[in-house]
Order: structure tokens, then C-alpha cells, then sequence
């Protein structure tokens, strides 16, 4: 599945924008995820890995008491290869009993709940994303009342699994939705 039928297929299940935007963002931070694993990586694996950033939540709306299993049920009979398939089931591990053990999987759980906070950051920057860093994001983050759904512990979590830099994490995550035009945050 290329990122548009992906693309495609979460507009048909999803008709919340602020889902829409979550997914597009997580797709965009997961674009950047796959060139830090791999900077020669070629086209048609980045957009497998948007894909599965497109895709990780494409049920939530619809099935919220179930998510993910059913949207990976029907993504199976739709033949999404194997891996994007674990990758969206690990992202929800606690639920689903998968771990992730992939490169894809560990950065679809490390940019999820982050792509989230700092679209929520950008909503109160008068400027957006526009000159954001890794530091004001930390500051953020260490505000418990500030979007205070997202769970900074999966943050931290999944920061340690994929055993990066804390900061460069951020920076590569706000890099990667500041040249995403799908993302906004009015």
C-alpha cells in the first residue's frame, strides 16, 4: 500500500481533523524516523514507514474499545505487508501483548504520542512550529496540565527503545512536521 491509498483508506474511516492531522504527523515524524535508521533508504520503504504512521490509528474513531485489532484486521485482508502490520499492533503493545522488534515498530511507539504534544505546543506558539526546540518542548513536557492525555512516560519509553538522543529526537520530530504542509495546528 503506497501512502496514498493509505491516505485514502484513513479518510474514509476517519472523519475527525484533529485524528486526521495526528496521523498525518506521525507518518511525517515516521518519514524522518526511517532516514535516521537509514539515510540511503529508498522511496518506496520511506513510504511504507508513512504508511504505517498513516495507518496506526485509522480505527480508533470507529472502534476505540478495540483499536488496534480490527484496523489490522481489515489492512490484512487488504494486504499491508507484515511488518507495518506488527508495527501498528506494538504501538499499542499493552493491549495487543505484540512487542516491538523492529526498527518500524520502535519508532511508530517513540513518534506517536510525541508528534502529538508538539502539534499541541505549535497550537499555543504564536509562530507554530516556527523556530521551536527540543528545549521548549522539555519545558512542556514537564507541565502535567499541558495536554495532559498525552502519556509522557510512553514518551520516555519509547525515546529508551529506540535508544536515541533524547534531543535529537525532538529536534528530528519537529524538523519532520515543520515540512509536513498536511499538519497544522489552528
Amino acid at each position: 500500500m503506497n501512502t496514498d491509498a493509505a491516505r485514502a483508506l484513513m479518510h474514509e474511516w476517519v472523519q475527525n481533523p484533529a485524528l486526521r492531522v495526528h496521523m498525518e504527523a506521525v507518518a511525517a515524524c515516521m518519514r524522518a524516523a526511517a532516514l535516521r535508521h537509514d539515510p540511503a533508504m529508498p522511496e518506496p520503504e520511506l513510504d511504507r514507514w508513512a504508511v504505517a504512521g498513516l495507518l496506526h490509528d485509522f480505527d480508533y474513531e470507529r472502534l476505540p474499545d478495540q483499536h488496534p485489532a480490527p484496523g489490522v484486521a481489515h489492512l490484512e485482508k487488504l494486504g499491508v505487508d507484515a511488518e507495518i502490520l506488527t508495527a501498528i499492533l506494538g504501538h499499542c503493545s499493552e493491549r495487543t501483548g505484540v512487542a516491538r522488534q523492529t526498527p518500524m515498530a520502535r519508532a511508530l511507539f517513540a513518534v506517536d504520542e510525541l508528534a502529538g504534544f508538539i502539534v499541541a505546543c505549535a497550537k499555543v506558539r504564536p509562530g507554530g512550529l516556527e523556530g521551536m526546540e527540543p528545549k521548549g518542548v522539555l519545558k512542556k513536557l514537564k507541565t502535567p496540565a499541558f495536554a495532559a492525555a498525552v502519556s509522557r512516560e510512553d514518551i520516555d519509553k519509547g525515546i529508551e527503545e529506540l535508544g536515541v538522543d533524547r534531543n535529537d529526537h525532538l529536534a528530528m520530530c519537529i524538523d519532520a512536521l515543520r515540512g509536513c504542509p498536511r499538519v497544522r495546528w489552528d
